[in-house]
């Protein structure tokens, strides 16, 4: 995987501050709203409603703060964390394959299925590649222990 590509070191900061942004901003709308929210008021079907709007925004909050924690470069970018990061990226894509599968044989929801191939492939490549970065440093601070 090429560095050039990858989003600066800093940006991984921001990803995490929308990532975290969206989050209590849903859970409030929840709770105010309630639980039997259909995603507009009665009478208000077409887009560009206030909860269309709300709804775009936070998505896009959400989907472009995993991206960008995703693909940020890390302090020392060599080629192990470059071959880790692309199995990550082939896990999340066969994780996500096999999610999708499965909830298009038992569900046809389709606004679950939007948010599963939006969120799910970017939470779980973060998710197992900071796992094997925390495995190879454990590895490593175990190997200079013993030397």
């Amino acid at each position: 995987m090429r560095t050039r590509y990858l989003f600066p070191h800093w940006s991984r900061y921001l990803g995490w501050l929308l990532v975290f942004v969206h989050i209590p901003i849903m859970l409030i709308k929840k709770m105010l709203v309630g639980e039997h929210y259909e995603g507009h008021a009665a009478g208000d079907t077409g887009f560009f409603t206030s909860d269309h709007l709300f709804f775009i925004a936070t998505a896009l909050f959400m989907a472009i703060g995993l991206f960008l924690v995703a693909f940020s470069k890390e302090h020392i970018e060599d080629e192990q964390i470059s071959q880790l990061r692309l199995d990550s990226l082939q896990w999340a894509i066969y994780v996500n394959y096999g999610l999708l599968i499965l909830t298009l044989i038992i569900s046809n929801d389709r606004v679950h299925i939007l948010f599963l191939n939006m969120w799910v492939p970017l939470a779980f490549f973060i998710v197992r590649f900071r796992w094997k970065i925390w495995q190879l440093n454990r590895l490593l601070k175990k190997e200079e222990s013993q030397a």
